[in-house]
């Protein structure tokens, strides 16, 4: 089992930067790719970003790549998501995401493919 809190949301305005952090707690949390998904009033679940267990390799949704950067530090299992030049469709709740297998690969993009999720942090961006 991993448990994962998310922190670091809040409200910002537009152009405004935000860093999201994710501690990642259980004996096979050093095993686990990890990621952000979010998810805006209205509509779908979507992915972010995801870096794989040994921070490596990173895979970001278009809309956010050039923009988002995420970290991870393999000794506290922790990941950030880095979020600069922020826009109002950035706005939603943010979920962290972990798995059971580690490496990335055409899955990551899918909800299905995450065995773990946290609660959620709102991150809010006004124009």
């Amino acid at each position: 089992q991993v448990q994962l809190v998310e922190s670091g949301g809040g409200t910002v305005k537009v152009g405004d930067s935000l860093r999201l952090s994710c501690a990642a707690s259980g004996h096979t949390a050093g095993g686990s790719a990890m990621g952000w998904f979010r998810q805006a009033p209205g509509k779908e679940r979507e992915f972010v970003a995801a870096v794989n267990w040994g921070a490596a390799d990173k895979d970001y949704a278009d809309s956010v790549r050039g923009r988002f950067t995420i970290t991870r530090d393999s000794a506290t299992n922790t990941v950030y998501l880095q979020m600069n030049s922020l826009r109002p469709e950035d706005t939603g709740i943010y979920f962290c995401v972990a798995d059971s297998i580690g490496t990335l690969s055409k899955y990551t993009r899918t909800i299905g493919h995450w065995d773990y999720w946290g609660q959620g942090t709102q991150v809010t961006v006004s124009s």
